[in-house]
């Protein structure tokens, strides 16, 4: 933490910020503040610690505040005004990317691996300026197939497949007609005659059935990039903060991702890329990284359906409550609804039968703690006025 004697506050300013109830963080704010203005009285230190104290005091949640019901009310009736599904993603017309109530509705599941998955993948300086080392990029990422290098024919005659490499894709991809033909030889396990651009194989035994299953296992192989990033598209945007200072810089957007594998990728910001699948993050940075992905990812959802006024505090509690026990868990039966203590409170969630049936078999007690169970069996809640118990004494107050 910064103190006030390093930004050159004197001791009485100091002694006034410290005398409020403000955490840590928002101290040094204050203190960051007043050393941008010269000449800062003790009494107007005090005025601005005292503000933002007050202001700091009436934002905190109430002792006993339903904070749960609030959320899910916060953020479920903005979210019945969301559109069904809507496919764009952040202008890119060319991106098809899930928006709208189905991806919030991926996000709240934890889904493994979500419909449209995608990567925003930003460069390093070099790369993002020069648009031929930005391609370098491109085509590490994109899975290259056959059919994008060139024409593949088969010779029933002879029993041969015949591929007719394109020179100029070869070029353009960085890969030679001599690494094509060891790759095929590599992941079909036949012998490869390569003359020029064209490369020629066949079955050891003449079979017209395993002539066509080599040509079907050929269109399956990889040549460059990564098997699951099936397209990238290049973008030159303007940026507002940039690391190098750069006013434009080239950004690559995936169809498809492989998160781990696009970040060992030379060329690649690791520090600014990102990908929509919260299990890929949590993998590859951990699960403090994955919570920021789901507010993150949330927030944007509603924002571009235009409910980006839905406070980020709500956000944060559903991300905090699906990854608080170090990895991430659905908020549905078979996570943090399921997990419940409570068996009126699952039961009334989904599959009312079964759980109903599960506890009478295990003799499970309900302590009617929360919030359905309560409303359930006609109590009042445990929160709010309903968790405080105010006694009259019968006898009268002695004084000693």
């Amino acid at each position: 933490m910064t103190s006030a004697s390093a930004l050159g506050l004197d001791d009485d300013v100091e002694a006034v910020v410290e005398d409020t109830a403000l955490p840590p963080r928002l101290k040094e704010r204050v203190y960051e503040t007043l050393a941008d203005r010269d000449g800062v009285t003790v009494e107007q230190a005090d005025e601005v610690a005292r503000a933002v104290e007050n202001r700091y005091l009436d934002t905190r949640v109430d002792p006993l505040d339903p904070v749960g019901t609030v959320s899910a009310q916060s953020i479920g009736e903005p979210g019945t005004q969301l559109t069904m599904n809507t496919f764009h993603y952040a202008g890119v017309a060319e991106i098809d990317v899930t928006q709208g109530l189905p991806r919030l509705i991926e996000l709240v599941d934890a889904r493994k691996t979500p419909d449209t998955p995608m990567m925003t993948v930003h460069l390093e300086e070099e790369y993002a300026t020069e648009r031929e080392m930005a391609h370098e990029v491109v085509w590490n990422l994109e899975a290259t197939k056959i059919l994008a290098l060139g024409d593949v024919s088969t010779n029933v005659a002879d029993m041969r497949v015949v591929i007719s490499l394109n020179a100029d894709t070869l070029q353009e991809r960085m890969i030679t007609a001599e690494e094509v033909a060891e790759i095929i030889e590599d992941q079909l396990g036949v012998k490869t005659v390569q003359n020029g651009t064209t490369v020629e194989f066949g079955p050891e035994e003449p079979s017209y059935r395993d002539l066509l299953q080599l040509v079907e296992e050929l269109r399956d192989i990889t040549f460059k990039g990564i098997e699951d990033i099936s397209r990238v598209v290049i973008r030159r945007e303007e940026m507002d903060e940039s690391p190098f200072d750069a006013d434009e810089e080239f950004v690559l957007y995936t169809e498809g991702s492989a998160f781990g594998d696009a970040l060992a990728i030379e060329g690649v910001d690791a520090t600014r890329t990102t990908c929509n699948n919260i299990h890929e993050i949590h993998r590859n940075l951990g699960i403090e990284a994955a919570r920021e992905t789901i507010i993150e990812e949330t927030h944007n959802t509603l924002a571009e359906q235009g409910l980006d006024d839905v406070n980020v505090r709500h956000l944060m509690l559903v991300a905090d409550i699906m990854t608080n026990e170090g990895t991430i868990e659905s908020i549905g039966r078979h996570g943090i609804s399921g997990a419940k203590d409570s068996v009126l409170a699952r039961a009334a969630f989904e599959v009312t039968v079964n759980h109903l049936l599960n506890a009478a078999i295990h003799g499970e007690v309900d302590k009617l703690q929360g919030v359905t169970e309560n409303v359930i069996v006609g109590k009042p809640i445990k929160l709010g006025t309903g968790d405080v118990d105010l006694r009259m004494g019968s006898s009268k107050s002695r004084s000693d």
